[in-house]
């Protein structure tokens, strides 16, 4: 449901390796938005310029050294480009959210992404402030040199 990408990787043979998803960015995320420069109006204008990757899977059976990092560097690259040949505008910052009790981002850090934050253990449905989910750590990668700029434009 709304802007989405999917990429799955394969190897010279044809085989599956990976997927890679990419969907709506999270409404609110204190770290992130701090980390642009957001208040919630231009927040609001300007939220559909992110995207977050929102699955990464490498196959079970697959055993590649660096792959994740790999696969993540091949795709970002061409994200944005993507992005805008699908729904006619760019993405400028990449979120993702990593459970720190079960991962350790490693494969992001590796692709040279950027830990923000923590999340607050809050999920979107939360509207009661009632449900408590896993926090999870904040990582971003901007997908160019002047993603605040784009980010914290009001005039678009």
């Amino acid at each position: 449901m709304g802007e989405n990408l999917a990429y799955l990787a394969r190897d010279r043979n044809g085989r599956e390796l990976a997927c890679v998803l990419f969907g709506a960015a999270a409404w609110k995320a204190a770290a992130r938005d701090r980390f642009i420069g957001w208040d919630h109006a231009t927040r609001a204008l300007r939220l559909g310029f992110l995207t977050n990757n929102t699955r990464f899977l490498i196959l079970p059976w697959v055993r590649v050294p660096h792959l994740a990092s790999h696969l993540l560097g091949r795709i970002l690259r061409r994200l944005s480009a993507d992005w805008q040949g699908k729904y006619g505008h760019p993405i400028y910052l990449v979120e993702t959210f990593v459970e720190s009790d079960r991962f350790r981002g490693t494969c992001y850090r590796a692709a040279d992404w950027t830990l923000v934050g923590r999340t607050q253990g809050r999920s979107r449905q939360d509207r009661a402030h009632r449900f408590q989910v896993r926090v999870k750590d904040i990582y971003l990668y901007p997908l160019t040199s002047g993603f605040r700029e784009e980010l914290c434009r009001v005039d678009a």
